[in-house]
């Protein structure tokens, strides 16, 4: 599933392709995706300018002249692609087509988990997407204090309290994974168990990773692929995801005898770390 920097990057490039556009027309060949995408979407869309661009945890936002906005997910598999003009063929997951004056948005997305369906602009908070988020991991009011108080009396591991999107939003599997590494923090510890100085770090790591992912275009590790078709190349940064057996890039120790980085599986989700520098 794309994760916040690979949001952020589609966002950006598609933010690039078609800002300031007219949509011309739009085609749903497919509206069975995670929730039914509404009736009337091309209907909608269809003679209007996109304004504006944001990203919201792990979903992309389009803002159009008309006062409605176009909310974006990507589920496990979906995938935006940028055309100059309308293909010849379509793919067979091709399911929803954009045309703009600057050229084809096309989504295309093979497990159908992703979401796509409209809001009015002014009452996006209110929706159910939305309703329920914790903090951006840029937002001032992530402070140790406010990891503390989220995580006081939480018996639950600090690798699924990291994933939980009602206390930080848009940190999934792989990040969660490298976020405890920097911060020299095993996965397995009851969230209790983090002190100020841990959840000051935790934030510091999670604002430097996720800035490094999104600079180097997100993480590929299966399906995910940027707009122009390239893949992301974060995946060749990562100390400890997907890792197992090998040796960290911050460990000294004998590897025949701590086994390297280990794996482990919480909440159903592959999780990696190093038994000698994670405490």
């Amino acid at each position: 599933m794309p994760e916040l920097p690979e949001v952020e990057t589609i966002k950006n490039a598609v933010e690039k392709f078609a800002a300031g556009a007219r949509i011309i027309s739009a085609q749903v060949r497919q509206p069975r995706l995670r929730e039914l995408v509404p009736a009337d979407f091309a209907e909608k869309i269809s003679n209007t300018e996109i304004i504006g661009f944001k990203r919201i945890a792990k979903y992309m936002i389009i803002n159009l002249s008309n006062g409605l906005s176009i909310i974006w997910h990507f589920g496990m598999s979906g995938k935006m692609k940028t055309e100059s003009v309308m293909p010849e063929t379509l793919d067979k997951h091709d399911h929803i087509i954009i045309i703009t004056d600057k050229g084809v948005l096309i989504y295309n997305d093979t497990r159908r988990f992703g979401l796509v369906t409209l809001c009015e602009s002014g009452k996006l908070k209110n929706h159910h997407c939305f309703s329920r988020i914790g903090l951006d991991p840029w937002d001032e009011n992530l402070t140790a204090d406010y990891l503390l108080s989220k995580f006081k009396n939480r018996k639950t591991a600090i690798k699924i309290a990291l994933l939980d999107q009602e206390i930080i939003c848009g940190i999934g599997n792989i990040y969660a994974s490298e976020i405890l590494y920097k911060a020299r923090i095993r996965p397995q510890r009851p969230s209790e168990s983090i002190n100020k100085d841990e959840a000051g770090k935790i934030i510091i790591y999670t604002r430097e990773i996720l800035s490094d992912s999104i600079k180097a275009g997100g993480s590929t590790i299966h399906d995910y692929k940027r707009p122009d078709g390239d893949i992301g190349y974060f995946q060749q940064k990562h100390c400890v995801y997907n890792k197992t057996g090998q040796r960290c890039p911050d460990c000294k120790c004998d590897i025949k005898k701590s086994g390297g980085i280990q794996k482990d599986i919480q909440g159903g989700r592959s999780t990696f770390y190093c038994p000698v520098l994670q405490k």
